[in-house]
C-alpha cells in the first residue's frame, strides 16, 4: 500500500505512548479494513449505552444527522446504519434516560470545540426527530474519533487575588503560640500559647491588653460566644474552662475529657459547645449547666479538628484516624463517616457563605459539599507538608498553614493555588521553628492572623498595589476533570 511505505520513511518523532497507540490502531485499520478509508459499521449496543465511571449510569445515546444529505431524516436514519456519533452523552433525570432510541429533550451535541454544533438552533423532540449539526468536520471523521472521545474542560476560571504581605509581627508570648480566636466585635482578639497563659490583644494597633493564667499546659483551642460575655479555654491539661470577660477569671470548668483537649468549637445558635481530643472522643457540653451532654464516641484516633453548624449535619469533626464524621446531635449518632483522606485531617475550613467546606491533611486539601458530604475537588497542587490550620473569609480566599512555615493561598471555587508565602522567623529563632499552629481571619476578612512557633503572632494583608498586570493569573486547567 502507498501510504503504509510513506508512513515507514518519515522520521520518527518522541511522542507520547498514548499518541503512539492512536496512531497504530489507525494504520491497522488503514492496513486491515475492508474498506480502505471508511469506518467499521458502528455497534448499535455500544451507540446505545454509555457508561460514565464515576456515577455507573446508563445513558440514551444522542443521534446525529447531517440536514444537507439526508432531506427526510426520519426515514434515512431507519433506512441506512448511522456513523458513529460524536456527540457526549450527557447526565440528566430519570425520565430522559428512559426514553426510547429516538433522542430525548434537552438532548445536546458537542463539538470539538465543546460549543454546541449548528449555533443555537437546537431541536427539543421525542420519538419523531433527532438533533440536527450541521456542520461536521472533515478532520473529526478520523478513525481514532471512534475510539476517544474528547471533554471539553469546564473547569471553573479562579478569580483574580491580590497576594498577602505581612505588615506586622507581635511579640509577647514565652512559647509556641497553639491558638486564636477573634472577639465578634472585631476589636480584640486572643492567643493561647505553650507557656500556659492567655493574651488578649488590641486588633486595631497590636498592642497587648491583658494576659490570663490558670492552665497548667499549653492551651490548644480558644473560642469567645457571641451570645454571651464567656470565652472558652481547652489545653493538654485536660481542662475546659470558661471565662467571664467582665470579671476576667474562671467561672466554669469542664470535666470529663481522659486526655488533652486539641479542639474546641461553640455552636452558633445553641448555647452549647463541643471539645475534642486525644481521648478519640467529642464531647458536647452544656455552656450554663457543666453538663455534659454527649460523648460522640467512633473515631479511631486523636479528635483534631471540629466545626459547628445551625443545621444538620450541626458537627463535623477530623480526626487523626484521616476520616471526617457527621454527627447527628439529636441522637448523639453518626450522620456520615468521610473516609477520602489517607493521613490525619488536623484542619477544616467551613465556608462562611456556601453550603461547603474544606479539610486537610498531609496527602490533600479537599472540598466537600454539605449537608451529604459530597466530594468536589481537590485543590489543584499538594502543599507538601503537615498542615495545621485553615481559614476561609467571604471572598474564596482559603489560607493554608504548614508544619515548615508556608502559607498558601488558594482561590476557592476553582482550587488554584495563587500564592505560596513563607514565614521569616524571629532572630534568634531556629529554622525549624518556622511552623504556623493556627490562623484566623478577623470578622471582615481583610486581615489575616497567624501564631508561630517561633512565639510570634503574624498579620497580613492584601497588597493594595498589587494590580493583575503586576501580579498575573497562572492557570492551567487540569486535565482530568474527575481528579479523586
Amino acid at each position: 500500500m502507498p501510504g503504509s511505505t510513506m508512513d515507514s520513511e518519515l522520521p520518527v518523532e518522541p511522542q507520547s505512548l498514548k499518541k503512539l497507540t492512536f496512531k497504530s490502531v489507525k494504520r491497522a485499520l488503514d492496513l486491515f479494513s475492508p474498506l480502505h478509508g471508511h469506518f467499521p459499521p458502528p455497534d448499535p449496543e455500544s451507540k446505545k449505552i454509555r457508561v460514565s465511571h464515576k456515577l455507573n449510569v446508563e445513558y440514551a445515546g444522542v443521534e446525529e444527522i447531517s440536514a444537507q444529505s439526508q432531506p427526510n431524516a426520519k426515514s434515512a436514519a431507519q433506512d441506512q446504519p448511522s456513523a458513529p456519533s460524536n456527540a457526549l452523552a450527557l447526565p440528566g433525570p430519570e425520565s430522559i434516560r428512559d426514553q426510547p432510541e429516538g433522542g430525548g429533550q434537552n438532548e445536546l451535541v458537542i463539538g470539538p470545540s465543546g460549543q454546541p454544533k449548528g449555533g443555537t438552533e437546537v431541536a427539543f423532540s421525542g420519538k419523531s426527530s433527532a438533533l440536527v449539526a450541521s456542520h461536521v468536520s472533515s478532520e473529526r471523521n478520523l478513525s481514532t474519533a471512534a475510539i476517544m472521545e474528547r471533554i471539553p474542560s469546564k473547569w471553573p476560571r479562579p478569580i483574580w487575588h491580590p497576594p498577602w504581605k505581612n505588615y506586622r509581627v507581635i511579640s509577647g508570648h514565652l512559647g509556641w503560640v497553639r491558638s486564636i480566636a477573634v472577639d465578634p466585635s472585631n476589636t480584640w482578639f486572643c492567643t493561647g500559647s505553650a507557656d500556659r497563659t492567655i493574651k488578649i490583644w488590641d486588633l486595631a494597633s497590636g498592642r497587648l491588653k491583658l494576659t490570663l493564667t490558670g492552665h497548667i499546659e499549653q492551651i490548644r483551642g480558644l473560642a469567645i460566644s457571641n451570645r454571651h460575655t464567656y470565652m472558652f479555654s481547652a489545653g493538654d491539661d485536660k481542662q475546659v474552662k470558661c471565662w467571664d470577660l467582665e470579671q476576667n477569671k474562671v467561672i466554669r470548668s469542664y470535666h470529663g475529657h481522659l486526655s488533652g483537649v486539641y479542639c474546641l468549637a461553640l455552636h452558633p445558635t445553641l448555647d452549647i459547645f463541643m471539645t475534642g481530643g486525644r481521648d478519640s472522643v467529642c464531647r458536647v457540653w452544656d455552656v450554663r449547666t457543666k453538663a455534659h451532654i454527649y460523648a460522640l464516641s467512633g473515631h479511631d484516633n486523636t479528635v483534631c479538628s471540629v466545626f459547628t453548624r445551625s443545621t444538620d449535619p450541626q458537627v463535623v469533626t477530623g480526626s487523626h484516624d484521616s476520616t471526617i464524621k457527621f454527627w447527628d446531635l439529636r441522637n448523639g449518632k453518626t450522620m456520615a463517616t468521610l473516609t477520602h483522606h489517607k493521613k490525619s485531617v488536623r484542619a477544616m475550613a467551613l465556608h462562611p457563605k456556601e453550603e461547603s467546606f474544606a479539610s486537610a491533611s498531609a496527602d490533600n486539601i479537599k472540598k466537600f459539599n454539605l449537608p451529604r458530604g459530597e466530594f468536589v475537588h481537590n485543590m489543584l497542587s499538594q502543599q507538601k507538608t503537615i498542615i495545621n490550620a485553615m481559614a476561609v473569609n467571604e471572598e474564596g480566599v482559603l489560607a493554608t498553614a504548614g508544619d515548615n512555615g508556608s502559607l498558601w493561598f488558594w482561590d476557592w471555587r476553582s482550587g488554584h493555588n495563587f500564592q505560596q508565602a513563607q514565614t521569616i522567623v524571629q532572630p534568634g529563632s531556629l529554622e525549624s521553628e518556622a511552623g504556623i499552629y493556627a490562623l484566623t481571619y478577623e470578622m471582615t476578612g481583610s486581615r489575616l492572623i497567624t501564631c508561630e512557633a517561633d512565639k510570634t503572632i503574624k498579620m497580613w494583608k492584601e497588597d493594595e498595589t498589587a494590580t493583575p498586570e503586576t501580579f498575573p493569573l497562572h492557570f492551567k486547567p487540569p486535565k482530568d476533570i474527575r481528579r479523586f
